[in-house]
Formats: structure tokens, sequence, C-alpha cells
């Protein structure tokens, strides 16, 4: 999220999209709070939530306890924040991400399965190169 924080406010000119999971979120709520006191117009935030911490073996996470991060997400200071169950909302927040005036933040519900993992790369240069390829930098 404070990557995406950065790229909105450096790129005004054109939307980001953050995509992350909902252990990711837990564990980066002061980013969260950052983000809700910044408010970057050009930024949107969708957090997968399956209620496990996927990378480390699939122990519950504090979602599948009963922490909401939609509201989580209005105590930061978002405004516009949906809770996403199906392909129509999903849909709904796509569309506004296009074209949004204001800080957008989706939890989107998903199964908890574990699917084969697939690592990134770990080249440093490569990684940079790409990223800012994206970025417009380069």
């Amino acid at each position: 999220a404070m990557i995406g924080l950065g790229l909105a406010i450096a790129r005004s000119d054109r939307p980001v999209l953050v995509v992350t999971g909902d252990g990711e979120m837990l564990m980066g709520l002061g980013a969260l709070a950052t983000v809700g006191v910044q408010r970057p117009p050009n930024l949107a935030i969708a957090v997968f939530d399956n209620g496990h911490y996927g990378e480390t073996g699939m122990q519950p996470s504090h979602t599948d306890g009963g922490v909401s991060l939609t509201g989580v997400a209005r105590s930061c200071g978002i405004g516009k924040v949906y809770d996403i169950h199906d392909e129509t909302g999903l849909v709904g927040f796509r569309s506004d991400a296009h074209q949004a005036s204001e800080t957008l933040f989706a939890r989107v519900a998903i199964r908890a399965d574990e699917p084969p993992r697939v690592l990134p790369s770990r080249d440093g240069v490569y990684l940079k190169t790409r990223f800012r390829r994206a970025a417009g930098v380069e």
C-alpha cells in the first residue's frame, strides 16, 4: 500500500491500483492510516480477503476472527469503501477505480484454498527495471 501511495502522489496524472491480501493489510495498518490521511484521488486499494495468512501456511488471519477491514478503512478516513462478495461488485469497483476522484478501498471476499505457489523473480535489477517501466519512469 505504501508503494502505491507514493506512486499515486508522484504520478497524480495516472490511476494507481494496489492489489494485496488481508494478511499484508493487517500487518500494515499504519500504511492504511497514512493512505487515509493523504487520500490521493487517483489511488484504489483492493484487498483480497480469504481469512488466512496464505504465505506462511494458511493460519487464520484476524479477519477470520471478525476484524473488519472495511471498518478499519473507514476509521482511517477513506470515504469510499466497498465490501465485495460477487462478480457484480467487482465489476462496479473496477469501473469506479478507472474514473475515481477520491481514494477507494475494497475488501474482496475470496475462497480460502491453497493453489500451487509461483514465486516471483528475486532479481533486484529486473524488478526495479520492470517497476520503473510500468511507472513510466524509463
